[in-house]
C-alpha cells in the first residue's frame, strides 16, 4: 500500500513537471495555445492541458485597473495647462481573446485616445471654463474610449479629470486677481457701512435737535406760564404789572447769582453789575414794546405811507 502511494506521488510530480495540469487564480484568465494556435481561455480553478502540445500563452487580469495620463495642452486664451486624466478600465470576460490578441500594448492605446480627445476639447475652452467643465471633458474622453476600446475587449468604467495644473505664473496671477476682487468687495462693504453710519448719525442728530428744540420751547412755555401766574398773584396783593415784572426780574437775577455761587468748580467770570441794571433793562424793554405798538397803530391808519415817511414817523415818536 505504501509503495502504491509513493508511485502515485511520483507520477503527480512528473505530470506537474511536464505541465499536465495548472491552477488559474480568481479574477484571472489564461490563454492556452495548441501547437502555437489559440485553443481556449481558462478561468479560475483547476485546469488540464496536454504537455508539450498545449502551452500557456499569457494571462489577463479581470480586475478593474486604472491608468493615469498626464497631458499638457493649451487653452483658448493661450494658457498652457497640465491635466491628469484617470481612466478606469476592465477586460470584458467574454472578449478575452480580443483583449489578448488584438492589442499589443493596451495602455499605450488608451493613452493615445486620451491625448487625442483632451487636446481636441481643451483648446475650445478658456482656463476658467476648463475648471468648471472638467466633468464634460471626462465624459468626452469616456465616450471616445468606450467606442474604440470595446472592439478590443476592454470596457471603460470611468474617466476622471483629477488634476488641473496651470503654469506657476498663471496661478500667481489668478491669485492676485482673486485677492484684488476680494479687496474691491471689502471696500464696497466698508463704504456701505460708513454711509449707513453717517446717515444714522445724521438722523440721530436731527432727532436730538428736534427734541432739544421741543424741550426749549416747553421750557419757555412753562416759564411764561409761571411768570403769568406770578404777576396775577402779585396783582392780587396790590402790585401792578410793571412792578411785578421788575420784582420777578430781580428775583431771577439773585437766583442766578445763587446758582452760580453754589457751584465750587464754576469757571464763570462775573462782570460788575447792580440790581438796578435789571430794572433799567426791564424799563428799556417796556419802552421799546410801547414804541413798537404805537408805530404799528400809526402805520395802520396811514396805509399809503412810504418807507421814508415811516422812518420819519418813528424818529419823531422817539
Amino acid at each position: 500500500m505504501e509503495h502504491i502511494i509513493f508511485y502515485v506521488v511520483i507520477l503527480i510530480f512528473i505530470l506537474s513537471f511536464f505541465g499536465l495540469f495548472f491552477i488559474v487564480k480568481q479574477q484571472t484568465a489564461q490563454i492556452v495555445e495548441r501547437l502555437g494556435k489559440f485553443h481556449s481561455v481558462r478561468n479560475a480553478g483547476f485546469q488540464l492541458k496536454i504537455p508539450f502540445i498545449d502551452t500557456i500563452a499569457g494571462r489577463l487580469s479581470l480586475k478593474i485597473q486604472q491608468l493615469d495620463v498626464i497631458i499638457e495642452t493649451k487653452t483658448k486664451d493661450d494658457v498652457f495647462v497640465k491635466l491628469k486624466v484617470s481612466v478606469q478600465y476592465v477586460v470584458i470576460k467574454d472578449k478575452v481573446f480580443e483583449a489578448f490578441y488584438k492589442l499589443d500594448n493596451p495602455m499605450s492605446q488608451i493613452t493615445s485616445y486620451v491625448f487625442d480627445v483632451v487636446r481636441a476639447e481643451v483648446p475650445k475652452l478658456r482656463l476658467d471654463d476648463v475648471f468648471e467643465k472638467k466633468d464634460d471633458i471626462a465624459i468626452a474622453v469616456k465616450g471616445e474610449l468606450q467606442e474604440a476600446m470595446n472592439t478590443y475587449g476592454y470596457d471603460i468604467i470611468k474617466t476622471l479629470v483629477t488634476d488641473i495644473d496651470p503654469d506657476v505664473e498663471v496661478k500667481q496671477a489668478m491669485n492676485r486677481i482673486n485677492a484684488a476682487e476680494r479687496d474691491k468687495v471689502s471696500a464696497q462693504y466698508q463704504g456701505d457701512a460708513q454711509r449707513i453710519l453717517i446717515v444714522e448719525k445724521a438722523k440721530a442728530e436731527a432727532e436730538s435737535k428736534r427734541l432739544q428744540g421741543q424741550g426749549i420751547a416747553d421750557q419757555r412755555r412753562e416759564i411764561a406760564k409761571g411768570l403769568e401766574e406770578s404777576v396775577i398773584v402779585l396783582n392780587k396783593v396790590g402790585i401792578n404789572s410793571q412792578e411785578a415784572s421788575a420784582l420777578i426780574v430781580v428775583t431771577q437775577h439773585y437766583d442766578t447769582l445763587h446758582s452760580i455761587g453754589s457751584n465750587n468748580h464754576s469757571n464763570l467770570i462775573l462782570l460788575p453789575n447792580s440790581p438796578s441794571a435789571a430794572g433799567e433793562m426791564l424799563n428799556n424793554m417796556v419802552a421799546s414794546f410801547s414804541a413798537a405798538n404805537i408805530i404799528g397803530k400809526e402805520l395802520k391808519k396811514m396805509p399809503n405811507t412810504t418807507t421814508t415817511e415811516s422812518n420819519e414817523l418813528t424818529t419823531n415818536l422817539e
